[in-house]
């Protein structure tokens, strides 16, 4: 749904339902899986598929080569930027606040795993990943075979990168419990607010990111080097 429609992200995301690491599921499932009003659900959906598009790209039109650029130039440079900011803001407000708000220190943890993690998996997809994707893009329109990978088949590093999609996702589930969903306690000075601010900007910003490569990017350079073999 959110493949063809990312507004309906925003009804997911107002539940608490994750469309990205622990997507590809039915709406019944979810049902099983937390407490939800399913026909209520559904209505929102249609209502949200039923408004006239404004200006939303159709990511799912889009070659494998130019999605792989759009996520590396928009979302990879975006956590580059935001991931020193980050965690100077969480330093200090740990320092500072930390003593009352206990909870303070998990989250800079859990932020500062998450930050090397996501550093060093960005960096295996523009090295290994994204080149491979548009070498066979670029097989495909000249009429030409890609070779066989180092790697074998584009389905290891994708396994690969899911899982480790699983890892951060998992991370931010925790940070965002934690956090009573970046709702800033009473007493917060203008720094822990705006902590909490761009954390949940920074978390809105990677469900994307993770979306558009497990449900877009990943499953055409899957039937892309399949094309390629057959």
């Amino acid at each position: 749904m959110v493949a063809r429609d990312y507004r309906t992200a925003q009804v997911f995301k107002k539940h608490h339902i994750d469309f990205c690491c622990k997507g590809n599921r039915t709406l019944e499932e979810v049902a099983q899986k937390q407490p939800i009003d399913l026909d209520g659900l559904r209505r929102e959906i249609n209502a949200v598929q039923a408004q006239a598009p404004q200006g939303q790209m159709d990511f799912a039109s889009w070659s494998a080569d130019l999605l792989a650029d759009y996520i590396e130039k928009k979302h990879h440079r975006y956590v580059a930027q935001q991931l020193p900011v980050l965690k100077e803001y969480l330093d200090k407000v740990t320092r500072v606040h930390g003593a009352a708000h206990p909870e303070l220190k998990e989250i800079n943890a859990l932020f500062t795993a998450s930050a090397g993690e996501l550093a060093m998996h960005m960096k295996k997809e523009e090295l290994i990943l994204f080149p491979y994707i548009r070498k066979m893009v670029q097989a495909q329109q000249q009429g030409e075979t890609p070779g066989v990978p180092r790697f074998g088949t584009v389905k290891n590093p994708i396994a690969t990168m899911q899982h480790e999609h699983d890892n951060e996702g998992e991370r931010f589930r925790q940070i965002a419990k934690l956090s009573a969903q970046y709702t800033p306690p009473p007493d917060a000075c203008a720094t822990y607010k705006v902590s909490f601010a761009l954390l949940r900007e920074f978390e809105e910003d990677l469900h994307q990111h993770i979306h558009l490569e497990n449900n877009i990017l990943f499953p055409k350079a899957e039937a892309l080097e399949d094309r390629l073999k057959a």
